[in-house]
């Protein structure tokens, strides 16, 4: 019996964002709107993103001892997510700094802060945690050997979603837990390396699995998704809506599909759900903010 649907472990940052008209060049400065501050950070969205779809949530993280370390405390709380595994202290919040352009696409340059502080025996120690999830997500805005731990702390039987985001070359004791590895192009591109694959996204998916993962999603955005495994590959289509910020876009779905996972979906399906999931976030400004309840991804 599992305590929690879904454990992230990963990134609590303060999202201090921007509207630009045009994103400015080398040596060049343009004026922006007001700033508005967040709370974000890709482990911390994921953990609001499953905790408002119904999932009980828990999150391992590290927040300084500040002022955007209470607003991202507050925020999880208030969405339903247990913070035991949150430790606070040993540096600054980790900060986003985040320009949206007015389709909606945004530029994001992250300072780490307390993120680059969470480490392998910050994971040991929280052990119990990790076998009391029935599925566990990670990102790679906390250091990659952080990663490592939670992939040896894994319960009998517990499920480990990736997203290498920002991406990295990954270790194969990483890759062969994956289930499944979740990219985007570019991140696809740089864990792939100089293997020329061609453009088809189903020659990534293919040449990804050969890596050693179990299963991989490939987003496409308005393409919609691509899910891989050895059963084959299949196309997930997307949902139409008009995007005013994609933000945070990402996190919902991986949230979304690992919950669903957790649940006894297959992999399409729960790419399908995630995707639903996805579009509802990107009608809505900001990134815990635009996260939608599963009433509202049922009314899509």
């Amino acid at each position: 019996m599992y305590d929690y649907d879904l454990l992230v472990v990963g990134s609590a940052n303060a999202d201090l964002v921007i509207g630009v008209e045009r994103r400015p060049g080398a040596g060049e400065t343009v004026l922006g709107s007001d700033l508005a501050v967040h709370p974000g950070g890709k482990g911390a969205n994921q953990a609001v993103a499953a905790a408002r779809l119904g999932a009980r949530t828990a999150l391992l993280a590290r927040v300084g001892d500040d002022a955007h370390g209470r607003l991202l405390l507050d925020s999880q709380r208030a969405a339903g997510v247990d913070t035991v595994g949150v430790l606070v202290g040993g540096a600054p919040t980790g900060v986003a700094l985040i320009t949206v352009d007015p389709s909606g696409d945004n530029s994001i340059v992250v300072s780490p802060g307390a993120n680059g502080r969470l480490t392998p025996q910050d994971v040991r120690a929280a052990a119990g945690l990790c076998r009391a999830a029935r599925v566990v997500s990670a990102q790679l805005e906390i250091p990659l050997e952080t990663v490592v731990e939670v992939v040896r702390s894994l319960a009998p039987g517990g499920r480990f979603v990736l997203n290498p985001s920002p991406p990295r070359p990954l270790p194969a004791e990483v890759l062969a837990a994956c289930d499944p590895l979740i990219v985007n192009e570019h991140e696809a591109r740089v864990i792939l390396g100089d293997a020329g694959v061609g453009d088809a996204p189903e020659d990534w998916a293919r040449a990804l699995l050969a890596q050693g993962p179990r299963s991989v999603v490939v987003t496409l955005g308005a393409q919609g998704a691509l899910v891989a495994s050895s059963e084959g590959v299949a196309r997930v289509a997307s949902v139409t809506v008009d995007a005013v910020d994609t933000t945070g876009a990402g996190d919902s779905f991986t949230a979304a599909l690992a919950w669903k996972l957790g649940t006894g979906a297959s992999l399409e399906e729960a790419a399908a759900y995630a995707a639903r999931v996805g579009a509802v976030a990107v009608t809505r400004r900001g990134a815990q903010e635009s996260f939608p309840t599963a009433e509202e991804v049922e009314a899509l």
